[in-house]
């Protein structure tokens, strides 16, 4: 999938992720895709409430490795 932008949280652990990825989010424009990687398990789930409560969609998330990709396009 392209993205615009890339979000290494690797290491860290929630709410760091999810603060990264807001902040990185700021940044970019309406349409553009960030792509974020994360070792915290619970980023599934905190991904999916981010998503609903920002409006912000998330177009996929997959695990691999204990590593944990998700792709987000900005609202």
């Amino acid at each position: 999938m392209n993205f615009d932008k890339e979000l290494d949280a690797r290491g860290l652990n929630c709410p760091l992720p999810i603060l990264r990825a807001k902040k990185s989010l700021g940044e970019m424009t309406s349409g553009q895709v960030l792509r974020i990687i994360s070792t915290d398990p619970g980023s599934v789930k905190d991904f999916a409430a981010f998503a609903k409560q920002t409006g912000n969609e998330l177009l996929s998330s997959a695990e691999n490795n204990k590593e944990f990709e998700f792709y987000m396009k900005r609202k």
